[in-house]
């Protein structure tokens, strides 16, 4: 006897992102504009769409 089709297959959802995994990404963000040279007041300020929009471009991030 073969074992059959299902029995091999493997999971078919996709693993769910966890929501520590998201905190520790966004405070990763954060960390990087301000190694940029991005003041730590302005980025406290931005929402994390602002954030990731400036770290797509991270030359046009005006050095001081």
């Amino acid at each position: 006897m073969r074992t059959k089709r299902k029995f091999m297959k493997t999971q078919l959802t996709r693993p769910r992102k966890s929501g520590a995994a998201k905190r520790r990404r966004q405070a990763d963000h954060r960390k990087r504009l301000v190694a940029l040279g991005v003041a730590q007041e302005t980025v406290d300020g931005m929402n994390q769409q602002e954030v990731r929009n400036m770290l797509k471009y991270p030359a046009k991030i005006v050095q001081d």
